[in-house]
């Protein structure tokens, strides 16, 4: 029980944290950089070196002037600022700053440990050649009624040195010197009545002058402007009206320098201080108020008078309202958040340019003279550091010394010395409750202690003092380049109404070690503030109390049984010793319930040590178990196939964690889930208990013959527990450990051995139980391996529960009919869930195939009886659907397999094949082993079902004809077009009737919600397949699950949709312009994107004239250049010679088939397999034009790139008697016929 450090957190990218604020650092070479790798904080805690002592250093010792320039001070020379809720810290330096947030993270033990990390870095400045002087991180309190103390966000306040003391939100010149100290002073219960309440408040000091910003008010500034802003944005305005700032400003004379500050707060002097002062200042005859007037108190440190304390009395200067001026009016706004642009409303750059020449105005300070204060020619004063409750500071100073200062009365009362550049803090601890007697004296407040911490990094130490005449309680070697983090506040905006409930959790002081980025908590105890130095009977006292509140509950025992360190043998004796020592005692003084729970964890604690002696390995000889085990060689033989598969398929290796690795039970764990209930030992049920563990504990050793099976069922059955919940325990290990039961070889004899054991047992079986109805306690071993997704591990425990059950039957009716046939109603149970088990391990098997090469894999599907029995008659055939599509199985491939299997059954031989092959033979083994319950309709239509997305239309309609029924045909067409066709088929057609021509890719993702290419793919599918589907469905209507509830189709409506159909694949194919719908009647428009079963009104075989001269519209000459370039793609050169006779447009076909020349030649000299140094050659001569146009040529658009340079010289030819002289590709088509010629004329 004394002071300690405990880590709370810790700082990562530190490294890159200084090379930002230290860009002058990184110029180390390549060796110091291998050596710093291995420290991702690249810091060194070595000592200053030879600081003291330069001469004493060898010449050319460069590795140590290297070292000591790594192990620099470079943190002393930054402002930090953490916050009160260590979720951020600010590391700043001249114009740069890096702010880092809190994240929680797992280490390699398993704990959640507080990691800082970098959220945003960058430079921070108003005007040109300022730097960053001050920074205070303020987390402000959250208004609403749920919050229970935690922070709502978090502000971030900077100083400059030109005056300037920015924030997120907003910015102000509220004084043209430098700011050299921010300071919050936020709300504090009083601890005793009378007490006045503290405003908040936030303190500005410049080198004359001390602002001081209404707490209130800022809160209620920085939350308008947070809200304000978020409105601006969203509405897209920058216009943002913050409320003004309530702020005083006061002048303080009669001091020579000031470094440091506190504000102290509203003070009252008694009536004799007051008399007191007013005889001083005002004589004799100076009169007296009434009442003291209340006053403001300021305390500062530095030169000429050392220490100055100030008092402002209130109403002598009214508040300052100063208009905010925004962050968004000066340069400060892209520095401070450039990260938050994206939210924060920004100004135009002429009005920043202009607002930014007008500087704000500035208004005078009130003058404030200084009381009196601690003279002292030749110290100079550096900070100084306010206790929690305002009553005493501590103040550093240029001679290694630490002032201890009486607040109220101004005086030092302790002087520490040998503390050059100290750093200091405060630790206030309360005592902690029910140490004192509260039935004594119940008003009687909390008491408190403060300790003061000072940090001496010339001397590496830490040290702890008691106040304010106390002994150092703590010491400890820290690192010389550390930074003491205090806060001195908490959270602003809380109040004596909304901190009512509050648990308000802050550090106070926390060490930050830049070596290994650690933030220690520096946690000091109550009880060594109440003795002298040595402490000893104190600390004795207070744990004498707290052991003995502590041994008079039970929750002594129960810390003791949580213990994962404590053996068991040490748990055991301490218990039975507790046992002892309670049964000694008073019967009626000893608490009835610490007795039973006593004699409860003895009983577990001695089973805990029987299993586990049973489970150790004896090396005695002893006699080996022969197993009952007749009659279910059979039903292994008949499985051993598939059960063969499904090993080889979950035999992939997979990931595993350490927490998840098999070992010994831990007793706390054995102990948290059994519990003693009326004499009774029972297995606690919760729904997250995972019983696995506690089964492996007591199980799993029998089960690999390990253990001796009758022993450990005996002692098991005199512990007290239930057969059923024994039941359970060694179901749960047997399906959760399937991958270590599959490779044990005896593991289902044992399971046979302990079945039959446990069902022999008193109250598992009822004795008034006979067969022709159904046992809870079989149907307890049907419902686990039904819901099991473990489906080898089910089905090895369903054919040895059903062995097991039927030898017990079969003894019963023997015992009672000696010449009748056993008819069993659990046997017919047991019958039907082993089918069920085996069509499930057959599915599962193919479930586990992996994932083809190039996608995107994903988890097995696991399923369970109880799965598809949920999931519907199509349970099955809907996930055996969704493999075949990620398998991507074609059509065929599913056709050729069922006929394999309406033919013969081939034989079963394991499969070493690849991919393909694999997926073929595993689909015939379940088209074998699952024909009785999947028919091929039922699996063809799930399969169409799962394909009917664009892109695999055209394998959909493949499937839809593999059904042979055609009223299900019927019905699935219906079905598709109302859901999906018609919703992609209209909108299609409305798009190329609204843009008049084929429609772009972007319109069609827009419109119709595939690709260009998805759509012609889409289009073509219907017009060729579709007609052939709804034709053959003919027939009497049946009522077939909902396929079957479609009514029959208006073949004529069909073949009018067909129609605009073709149209449609024409125009996206041929790049037509036209619009499609345009060319219908009123009729046709009419009928179009109805119900297919409807009857509507089609149009008349009479064409009308107008339509007529609207569908001669359509240039055919569009097509017939197409046909030529089709012709020449496919190397058909002679007959697209003959049609380009017909060509019109020869302009525009001759640069369509220049393209196809470039792609023919860029093919034979840069994409050929058979590349010559000739070709190489010519390459490097050609013209860099023609050079960079053959490179962007795509041979791939070719379906026959390998044409004879004699057929690509013709049609140069003639692409340049198409065009003519002044075409702007004419020159090109002439350097591309020389080239052509050049590489003809190549032996």
């Amino acid at each position: 029980m004394s002071c300690c450090l405990l880590d709370f957190g810790r700082v990562q990218e530190l490294r890159q944290v200084r090379e930002f604020l230290f860009p002058k650092h990184n110029s180390a070479g390549p060796e110091e950089e291998k050596t710093q790798a291995e420290n991702e904080l690249t810091w060194d805690d070595s000592d200053w070196g030879s600081w003291e002592n330069p001469d004493g250093k060898e010449v050319g010792a460069q590795a140590e002037e290297e070292e000591q320039q790594q192990s620099a001070p470079w943190l002393q020379d930054c402002g930090l600022s953490l916050s009160p809720c260590s979720d951020l810290l600010v590391i700043a330096r001249e114009r740069k700053a890096a702010f880092l947030s809190a994240k929680w993270r797992t280490d390699e033990s398993g704990q959640e440990e507080m990691t800082l990390a970098v959220t945003w870095s960058g430079t921070l400045s108003a005007e040109e050649g300022e730097c960053i002087s001050s920074v205070i991180c303020i987390p402000l309190a959250s208004q609403k009624r749920s919050s229970t103390g935690r922070p709502d966000w978090t502000c971030i306040v900077v100083g400059f040195s030109s005056g300037y003391s920015g924030v997120l939100l907003l910015a102000q010149l509220l004084h043209e010197d430098p700011v050299l100290r921010l300071k919050c002073r936020t709300y504090e219960i009083p601890r005793h009545p009378g007490v006045t309440e503290q405003h908040e408040e936030l303190s500005i000091l410049y080198p004359a002058a001390l602002v001081t910003i209404d707490g209130f008010s800022l809160f209620q500034s920085l939350r308008a402007c947070r809200n304000q802003v978020a409105k601006a944005a969203a509405a897209g305005s920058d216009v943002i009206q913050p409320p003004p700032l309530a702020y005083k400003k006061w002048g303080l004379q009669d001091m020579d320098t000031i470094t440091d500050h506190s504000s102290i707060g509203i003070t009252t002097l008694s009536v004799f201080d007051q008399m007191k002062n007013a005889s001083i200042l005002g004589g004799f005859h100076a009169s007296v108020k009434g009442s003291p007037p209340a006053m403001s108190q300021y305390i500062t440190v530095g030169g000429g008078p050392y220490t100055g304390f100030y008092y402002a009395i209130e109403g002598s200067s009214q508040p300052l309202l100063s208009h905010v001026a925004l962050a968004v009016a000066s340069k400060l706004t892209s520095a401070l958040f450039s990260a938050a642009s994206g939210w924060l409303g920004w100004k135009s750059k002429n009005e920043e340019e202009s607002v930014q020449k007008q500087k704000p105005k500035v208004e005078p300070a009130t003058a404030l003279p200084v009381r009196f204060g601690l003279p002292d020619s030749r110290r100079h004063g550096e900070s100084i550091c306010l206790s929690p409750c305002n009553t005493m500071a501590g103040v550093t100073d240029d001679f290694g010394r630490v002032t201890l200062l009486d607040v109220a009365r101004g005086i030092a009362i302790r002087m520490w010395k040998g503390y050059r550049d100290a750093q200091l803090g405060w630790v206030q601890v309360s005592e902690a409750r029910g140490e004192r007697d509260l039935a004594t004296s119940p008003s009687m407040p909390r008491r408190h202690a403060q300790f003061l911490v000072i940090y001496a990094p010339r001397r590496g130490i830490l040290e702890v003092w008691g106040i304010q005449h106390g002994p150092r309680v703590g010491a400890f070697t820290v690192g010389k380049h550390c930074r003491l983090l205090y806060a001195g506040h908490r959270l602003m905006g809380v109040n004596s109404v909304t901190s009512q409930g509050w648990q308000i959790h802050t550090q106070q002081v926390c060490l930050f070690d830049p070596v290994n980025g650690a933030l220690r908590a520096v946690t000091v105890p109550f009880h060594l503030a109440l003795s002298d130095k040595k402490s000893e009977r104190a600390k004795d006292m207070h744990l004498l109390k707290r052991l003995t509140t502590l041994l008079r509950s039970r929750e002594a025992l129960e810390s003791l049984l949580s213990n994962k360190t404590a053996p068991v043998s040490c748990l055991t004796n301490v218990t039975r010793a507790l046992l002892a020592s309670l049964k000694e005692q008073d019967p009626e003084a000893v608490d009835e319930s610490l007795l039973q729970f006593c004699s409860s964890q003895l009983k577990l604690l001695q089973l805990y040590t029987d299993v586990q002696l049973l489970h150790t390995p004896d090396t005695s000889p002893t006699e080996p178990e022969h197993p009952s085990f007749s009659g279910i060689e059979e039903d292994l033989a008949r499985v051993g196939p598939v059960l063969q598969r499904y090993k080889e398929m979950n035999s992939r290796p997979c990931v595993s964690f350490a927490q998840d690795s098999s070992g010994p039970l831990p007793v706390r764990t054995f102990l948290s889930q059994l519990e003693w209930v009326n004499g009774e030992l029972r297995v606690i049920k919760q729904p997250d208990t995972d019983w696995t563990q506690l089964g492996s504990f007591l199980f799993w050793g029998c089960l690999s013959g390990q253990s001796p099976l009758q022993r450990v069922c005996e002692t098991l059955q005199e512990s007290g527990i239930s057969p059923q919940q024994l039941l359970s325990l060694l179901l749960s290990v047997w399906l959760n450990k399937e991958k270590d039961v599959l490779k044990c070889p005896d593991a289902v004899s044992h399971l046979h051995t302990l079945l039959s054991t446990l069902s022999s047992m008193k109250g598992a079986v009822d004795e008034s139980w006979d067969g022709q109805c159904v046992s809870p306690w079989w149907q307890q071993v049907r419902t686990a391996c039904v819901q099991s997704e473990s489906s080898a591990a089910a089905l090895l425990a369903a054919l040895v529960a059903h062995r097991v059950a039927k030898n017990a039957i079969t003894r019963l009716a023997e015992s009672k009919f000696q010449e009748w046939e056993c008819v069993s109603l659990e046997l017919e149970q047991w019958a039907v869930c082993i089918k069920q088990l085996e069509d499930v391990l057959a599915l599962q098997t193919l479930l586990c195939l992996p994932s083809p090469q190039g996608s995107t894999g994903g988890a097995v599907t696991r399923c369970s009886v109880k799965t598809l029995l949920e999931s519907g008659r199509g349970g099955a055939a809907d996930c055996v659907s969704k493999l075949i599509f990620r398998q991507g199985v074609s059509p065929d491939l599913l056709r050729d397999i069922l006929q394999r299997r309406g033919e013969n059954e081939p034989t079963q031989q394991p499969a070493q094949q690849g991919g393909k092959e694999k997926l073929e033979e595993e689909l015939e083994f379940l088209a074998i082993f699952y024909w009785r319950n999947i028919k091929q309709s039922w699996m063809t239509f799930r399969l169409f079902l799962s394909l009917q997305v664009g892109q695999y239309l055209e394998w959909s309609v493949e499937f839809l004809k593999m059904i042979s029924n055609p009223h299900i045909q019927l019905g699935v067409s219906a079905m598709m077009w109302q859901t999906f066709i018609v919703k992609w088929f209209s909108a299609a057609a409305f798009l190329m009737e609204k843009v008049g021509k084929a429609p772009k890719d972007r319109l069609c993702r827009r419109d119709v919600g595939m690709g260009d290419a998805a759509v012609r793919s889409f289009l073509g599918s219907f017009t060729v397949d579709f007609t052939e589907v709804w034709g053959g469905a003919e027939g009497p209507v049946s009522i077939v699950e909902l396929t079957l509830d479609q009514r029959s189709v208006h073949y004529p409506l069909v073949q009018h949709h067909c129609v605009l159909a073709s149209l449609l694949h024409a125009t996206m194919t041929f790049s037509l312009r036209l619009k499609p719908l345009s060319l219908f009647d009123s009729k046709g428009k009419n009928a179009f994107f109805r119900d297919l079963s409807s009857i509507q009104l089609l149009p008349s075989g009479d064409m009308d004239p107008t339509l007529v001269a609207v569908r001669q519209e359509v240039n055919t000459d569009i097509l017939r250049r197409h046909l030529v370039c089709e012709l020449y793609n496919q190397g058909l050169d002679l007959r697209a010679e003959e049609v380009m006779m017909e060509v019109q447009d020869k302009d525009v076909l001759g640069s369509q088939l220049l393209v196809l020349t470039g792609q023919r030649l860029s093919f034979s000299l840069l994409h050929s397999q058979s590349q010559t140094k000739p070709n190489m050659e010519l390459l490097a001569r050609l013209p860099p034009t023609l050079c960079t146009w053959l490179k962007a040529m795509d041979p791939s658009e070719l379906r026959c790139p390998s044409v004879p340079l004699s057929q690509s010289s013709q049609l140069i030819n003639k692409v340049i008697e198409m065009l003519p002289e002044n075409h702007a590709q004419y020159s090109l088509a002439l350097h591309l016929l020389e080239a052509v010629d050049s590489l003809h004329e190549e032996p």
